[in-house]
């Protein structure tokens, strides 16, 4: 009898309204879509007042889930597709005493052995991998902008008194600006959505620590949780741990690189995804000239069949290569490295 397939992810998902908010509001939201091949994991932090920033949350959440399950061309279309689709649910809802709310929105959607990321705003994604910290996103904010610039350090964009001001969530304009990228993921892989209830209050190396700890991602969220309260939880706190437990094989389609500008408006994106690659006019003449030569020299039409598949396997082989070294994680900022205890490496990052 044979045992049971061990299944592709494991995840775990928690939200916490924090300790100093008022009322108790948790602006907060958190999507887990198990998925045939894969899932789709959001977090989305809110804005705005009364109980916009919780509507606007929720609202965002579960119209990305709807228009993803509904949509249809490769993921990364329909992941674009569905966030617009969110920036647009909230920008119809911001009226009246819901005027002028907002939220990020931060997707991951796992789809066999790739990973595909939706960005919008100051939640963060990380990858753990092999002991290493990679922390995925930029955040899109008036302090991040500084960091960048050199004007601020690390430590003390964590306690600017603009720090929550960020440059770019749904319900701002019309179409929105996000940044889509993807990356092949390995057996042991661990990825962390968090908003930035904890990246906030919980430095990159005690993340490190906390996610190097050999417990299901149920058990992870809560010491994150935890952590993030245990430094004051001045925000809501939000986290999404999954695990990838066994190699898949990457998906046919080619997984976007990342935009080294910065986030792009939708439609840019959806027109660099949907249009033809100089790859799909390679294979197409390859084709033509094959089947030509087969008809116009049907004497030779076995080795010239035969040349045909080997060029057109080599074609697609070079794709591969080409995609997998554009789906490497970034390379910046530099890695945390689990050897180094978490104090140096604090001082390091805050520099």
């Amino acid at each position: 009898m044979r045992a049971p397939a061990t299944p592709p992810l494991s995840s775990g998902i928690l939200t916490d309204v924090g300790r100093q908010r008022r009322l108790g509001v948790n602006q907060d939201a958190a999507l887990a879509l198990e998925l045939p091949q894969g899932g789709l994991y959001a977090v989305a932090d809110g804005m705005g007042g009364h109980a916009a920033g919780e509507l606007a949350a929720n609202l965002a959440l579960d119209t990305l889930s709807q228009h993803y399950l509904s949509g249809r061309g490769t993921p990364p279309v329909r992941l674009a597709e569905a966030v617009q689709a969110a920036n647009l649910a909230v920008l119809r809802h911001a009226v009246g005493e819901y005027a002028g709310m907002g939220t990020t929105l931060l997707a991951l959607l796992v789809d066999r052995g790739a990973a595909i990321i939706a960005h919008v705003g100051d939640s963060r994604a990380y990858l753990l991998r092999e002991g290493e910290l990679h922390r995925l996103t930029d955040d899109h904010s008036w302090v991040a902008e500084q960091v960048r610039l050199g004007n601020l350090s690390e430590e003390e964009a964590r306690h600017h008194q603009w720090r929550s001001v960020v440059s770019n969530a749904l319900g701002g304009e019309e179409r929105v600006r996000l940044e889509l990228f993807g990356l092949p993921l390995r057996a042991g892989d661990r990825l962390l959505l968090c908003s930035d209830g904890l990246s906030g209050a919980v430095t990159d190396a005690a993340l490190l620590e906390l996610l190097l700890r050999p417990q299901p991602p149920e058990v992870v969220v809560r010491s994150l949780v935890n952590a993030a309260n245990d430094a004051g939880g001045p925000d809501n706190i939000t986290a999404i741990v999954v695990d990838v437990l066994r190699d898949q094989r990457l998906p046919h389609y080619a997984l976007p690189p990342r935009q080294v500008d910065g986030p792009l408006y939708v439609d840019m994106l959806l027109s660099a995804q949907r249009g033809s690659s100089p790859l799909t006019y390679v294979l197409l003449i390859l084709a033509y000239f094959t089947l030509l030569g087969m008809i116009l020299v049907p004497e030779q039409r076995t080795v010239i069949g035969l040349l045909g598949v080997v060029l057109l396997g080599g074609v697609l082989v070079a794709q591969r290569v080409t995609r997998a070294r554009l789906g490497r994680p970034p390379p910046r900022p530099a890695p945390l490295r689990a050897a180094v205890p978490p104090e140096r490496e604090a001082r390091k990052t805050s520099g």
